[in-house]
């Protein structure tokens, strides 16, 4: 049962194309988000109207994917788009339909779609079109392909990504004859662009079950970007332990990997899946402090943070935490919330004092890091006048 009322701008758009004669429902995701008692963030409507036909009822319209019939409708500052219905060829690249067609009809439409939860369309009249038994997977809790499962996965491969992430975020089951489809058209995956990999696969680590990573291993979804699958399961539990934030789930994710020997290196495994520099540069720096114990004093956490940077030790020790149950982030939180000084930046005196004293060059920079390393342990003592008479004695 509906709950969620559409916003105005949404209505007003379904009853105006209604009101020329075309059919128009709402459908997708954001009829099944309502569905779940869930408010949509975005809102797509299917029409028969064909694309010229939406953007003469809507002057503002503007064409963003008209090879697929997809106009983009603004009203008062707000937009959604508008599809005509279609329905597709053959995926030559099993990814993208060779060529689309525009039908009259909404059953075509809806055929054509992923999962029988985002092929439910809903009208103005609130009287929902089904054909697929959707509204009772979603009851049900089940992940279920619309028609031949492995006949979507062939159309695109992505879809088996979508099946797992689904499941992971809405804790749904997916169905035995999907997830048979699943294993046995696995190798697809190696078609797809390594970005929509990444994207797919963080979506999952950053949900409620980021374990279900290990599905997409165990599936051989990954296979193009690890050496081997890992045989045991529980120890990616550990990443529901840790914040959800791309950039830990990652490095512990990667982590673990490396561990297992399913990649080679933290750098190779996030470089294949196209991952950013600074996520890739924390994330191996983040393996490299964890084959070490963590610092059991306040001179040695700031020794580290010396030697990396705030974000990357916060990264290890969460790593660390998630994987031993312990609690070591209090400590670095400590530290930081100390305000003691762990890098030259923040030395009571800088570079022009020290040249001032006849300092150059390499003495100059060991002298920073003696001051520094002093300051570390003794951070009362990071005082102009201090450091001077340091510096000035170390001269005599």
């Amino acid at each position: 049962m509906i709950t969620t009322i559409p916003p105005q701008y949404v209505r007003r758009t379904l009853v105006r194309l209604q009101s020329r004669g075309y059919q128009a429902y709402l459908v997708g995701g954001c009829v099944r988000d309502m569905l779940m008692g869930v408010q949509p963030h975005d809102w797509d409507i299917c029409t028969s109207a064909l694309p010229h036909e939406v953007m003469e009822i809507f002057p503002t319209a503007r064409p963003t994917g008209l090879k697929h019939g997809t106009v983009t409708v603004y009203i008062n500052s707000r937009s959604l788009e508008v599809t005509t219905f279609r329905s597709e060829s053959s995926y030559a690249d099993h990814r993208h339909p060779d060529s689309v067609s525009f039908v009259g009809d909404l059953h075509t439409d809806l055929s054509r779609r992923d999962f029988t939860m985002n092929a439910i369309a809903l009208p103005v009249d609130g009287l929902i079109r089904d054909p697929f038994g959707g509204i009772e997977d979603i009851k049900n809790g089940i992940v279920r392909c619309v028609g031949e499962p492995e006949r979507r996965f062939e159309e695109d491969a992505l879809r088996m990504f979508r099946a797992l992430r689904f499941a992971a975020r809405l804790g749904f089951e997916i169905e035995e004859k999907t997830m048979s489809a699943i294993e046995r058209k696995a190798p697809l995956a190696e078609t797809l662009a390594a970005e929509r990999v990444r994207e797919e696969t963080e979506k999952i680590i950053l949900t409620n079950s980021p374990h279900m990573v290990y599905e997409l291993v165990c599936l051989g979804l990954l296979d193009a970007y690890i050496i081997k699958r890992s045989p045991d399961a529980r120890i990616f539990d550990a990443l529901g332990h840790t914040v959800k934030k791309p950039l830990e789930r990652w490095a512990l994710l990667s982590m673990i990997m490396a561990e297992q020997g399913m990649i080679g290196s933290v750098e190779d495994f996030l470089s294949s899946l196209r991952l950013d520099s600074r996520s890739i540069r924390i994330a191996a720096n983040c393996r490299r402090i964890m084959r070490n114990p963590l610092p059991q004093t306040a001179y040695q956490w700031k020794k580290l943070l010396n030697a990396y940077d705030v974000p990357t030790v916060s990264c290890a020790v969460r790593c660390h935490d998630a994987l031993s149950g312990e609690k070591r982030i209090k400590e670095l939180k400590a530290v930081l919330k100390s305000g003691d000084c762990f890098s030259v930046k923040h030395l009571a005196i800088g570079g022009d004092e020290l040249l001032e004293l006849g300092l150059r060059g390499r003495e100059l920079g060991e002298m920073l890091s003696f001051l520094l390393d002093y300051v570390m342990e003794y951070p009362e003592n990071n005082r102009r006048e201090i450091l001077l008479n340091l510096a000035a004695g170390s001269e005599e």
